[in-house]
């Protein structure tokens, strides 16, 4: 199974994809060898993310945040109610983006892709392409 990861604008409308890698590599780790939070940077942008992209937009302190994730609770550190509100706001922005993924993830092709990540990755960006189209109807 090959793991890419996706942009979305506010809307949910799909817009890039990146390259795929093999199942066992992590969404994280495919963001920093893909650079992913410098090319935000230098388009000027930014991103909201789940909270399995926590740590990622760490290698610069200084800079503002190009990608921005919720907070997650620890065992004996529950949220603080600034936290939750914080969590719920970027819910709220983050699910038209949620339906784009599923949009997506409908292709039933991509649960069956078993095939050299090069290949799958143009198989996403051809899919990427036919559910904008699909959408905008």
């Amino acid at each position: 199974m090959a793991c890419w990861i996706a942009l979305t604008d506010d809307r949910g409308r799909l817009f890039w994809a990146s390259a795929a890698r093999p199942g066992r590599s992590s969404e994280i780790t495919a963001c920093r060898h893909d650079q992913l939070t410098a090319k935000l940077r230098a388009a000027g942008l930014g991103a909201i993310a789940d909270l399995g992209f926590i740590g990622l937009d760490d290698s610069e302190p200084d800079a503002a945040p190009a990608v921005i994730t919720g907070y997650k609770a620890a065992r004996n550190r529950p949220l603080t109610r600034g936290q939750k509100l914080s969590n719920k706001a970027l819910a709220a922005v983050r699910a038209p983006v949620e339906h784009g993924f599923a949009h997506l993830k409908n292709w039933r092709v991509l649960g069956k892709v078993r095939t050299d990540p090069k290949w799958a990755t143009a198989l996403v960006r051809a899919l990427l392409v036919l559910t904008n189209r699909e959408v905008s109807r």
